[in-house]
Parts: C-alpha cells; structure tokens; sequence
C-alpha cells in the first residue's frame, strides 16, 4: 500500500512537467529588452508555457527561421523575397513595437547633448570626418566645445537590425554610402570597430573615450550613454523619444499587406529619422499544431496587454491601425 501510494504521488508531482510546453525563438536584440518582459508575463498568466528567447541579432534568427531550428524569428530588418523563397514554409512578419537607432557618444568634457546632420553622420561612418572638432560638427553645435580628437567608430561585428536600420537610413541621405555599402543587416564597413550585439556596442561606447556608434534607444538610456539628435528630411533636428517616433511611424508609407516596411528618413516634421518597426517571423504552419496555437495567442496578447507595458522600456507602441491589420494577419497562423 505504502509503495503504491509513493507511486502515485511520484505520478501527480510528473504531470505538470509532462505539460510543460516549450517554444524556442532567436533573433534582434534590438527588442530583446521588451521581448524579455512580454515572455516573462506571459509565462505568469500561462504557467504551462514557457517561451525561450536567443537574442543573437536579427541576422541569426533570420537564417534559424530559415532553417526551422526554432519556433520562430525576430529581425528589426524584413527578410528579403530571396530569404522568404529560401525558407521551408511560409514565413509572416509581425511588427511588435516601435524603436530607434541613435547615435551614442563618448566625448570626455562634452555634457552637452550634441546635434548631427545626415552629412555628418554619414561622413563619420564613412571615414572621412575623423575629428570632433570638424566643422561638420562644430557648425550644427555653437556654443559646445569639441575636442581636437580622433573619432573611434563603433559598429556590430554581428549580423544586426539594428546595423540594418542604421544602413538603411544612411543609403537614403547619402549616395556615397548608399554605392559603397548600402545597406543590410551585415555590411562591409568603412572604418570602425565591431561590437557584438547592442550590449557590446554600448559597452565599447562606455569604455572608449572619443567613440561613438549607434545603439537601440533602450541601450543607450540604461547604460546613461549620451545621444544626440538628428536632422530630419523636414530640416528639424530632432532627438529620439516616444513621441518623435510615434510621429515617424505616422507619417511613414503606408502599411503593406506583408508588413515589411521602412520608416527611416520618414517626411514627418517631428518625426525622428533613424527608426523603425521590429518584427516576430512566424511560420504560418508549424510542425506541431499546439505550437502554432500558442503563438497565435501570444500575438492576440502581445497587440493588447502586451502593448501597454512599451513605454517603460523606452518603446513607441503600434499604431491602432497596424493593430487591427495584425489581428487579421494572425488567422493565417494556424
């Protein structure tokens, strides 16, 4: 009697491990920070399910996608139509939240928060502006005292959406960049030292006095890096924030049926021109069905509950409209 009952309490105490169901996910590390508090609160509500996150940047949960390692991709640049081919099944895109490339810097003495024009921008990625105390630099700062310093260019050594958002931005404000890099999620770069994931660049930036290099705003705020602003294609300087890339998003083209779009250099008068959607690729129809239901009800939570923790990681939520499109969109997973 005794062993038989030892047994069945052994047999109760295995069922909610039996029931425990696991899905995997790589990818950007741009959202990594809000994808880490969605998984964790979705976990409390569905104790059943845990969903594991790699944040290795977008260009590897691009190729795991691909290659259906994982249950599904995140990338902060859409795949392209040669990727979507290359993939097994049918991959969607799901936007998630909205964030921002800035350019973060080290100047010793300079507290001041500094203005940068496309021109400048581009020129220091590209290696020939090389000074702060250059006047591409000095002329939009008046007033700020810039160091007769050499420039140390800080870039991800990995494959990156946030490298993509960056090079996209610069092959529309700059023909030169545009002709000898362009863009992508990895590229041959100018100059520059590599930093693995928005957590290496940000910690080059922090040790190397006279860096700068560009990082998700998130990065740059919880490592109290200074960033500056940017000049937009309406002719205003303008500093990353929830608002400034609301107003990107807002004044962007329009939302295709696919959501693969880009919102940098966006027309908008108060829209901040280094951002960007970030987004979830999933498999229209996973291996194991019970997968692709879960993940439908995360997405469904994610554009409702989910959407209302954005702002205290330094995230713009989606627009209503993009909302409603991705609740339709979601049918398709099944």
């Amino acid at each position: 009697m005794r062993r038989t009952a030892l047994l069945c309490v052994c047999a109760l105490l295995a069922v909610p491990a039996l029931a425990q169901t696991k899905l995997n996910g790589a990818g950007a590390t741009f959202p990594n920070p809000i994808y880490s508090k969605w998984f964790s609160e979705y976990h409390k509500l569905h104790p059943d399910i845990e969903i594991n996150y790699q944040s290795i940047g977008s260009g590897g949960g691009i190729r795991q996608v691909i290659a259906g390692t994982v249950d599904f991709g995140a990338s902060d640049g859409p795949m392209t139509d040669d990727q979507l081919k290359e993939a097994k099944m049918k991959i969607l895109h799901f936007p998630t939240v909205l964030g921002a490339d800035v350019p973060a810097y080290n100047i010793p003495g300079v507290n001041a928060e500094l203005k940068f024009t496309p021109d400048a921008l581009a020129g220091i990625f590209l290696g020939k502006i090389t000074k702060w105390n250059d006047k591409a630099l000095t002329g939009p700062n008046p007033g700020v005292s810039l160091p007769d310093r050499d420039i140390i260019v800080v870039h991800r050594s990995d494959g990156s959406g946030t490298t993509y958002i960056w090079t996209d931005y610069l092959s529309k404000i700059s023909p030169e960049w545009q002709s000898q890099a362009g863009k992508g999620t990895s590229v041959k770069w100018p100059v520059g030292l590599g930093g693995k994931g928005n957590e290496g660049v940000a910690g080059s930036i922090r040790q190397l006095q006279g860096s700068i290099g560009y990082v998700e705003l998130i990065y740059a705020v919880q490592n109290n890096i200074s960033y500056g602003s940017v000049k937009n294609a309406a002719g205003n300087f303008v500093k990353a924030s929830l608002e400034s890339v609301t107003a990107a998003a807002a004044s962007a083209p329009k939302m295709p049926a696919d959501f693969r779009v880009s919102i940098t250099n966006a027309p908008g008068k108060d829209a901040y021109p280094i951002s960007s959607f970030t987004w979830l690729l999933i498999p229209a129809q996973a291996k194991d069905a019970s997968h692709s239901k879960i993940l439908a009800d995360f997405l469904n939570w994610m554009l409702t509950d989910g959407q209302r923790m954005t702002a205290a990681l330094s995230y713009a939520p989606l627009p209503e409209g993009v909302v409603q499109k991705e609740k339709e969109a979601i049918k398709q997973v099944r």
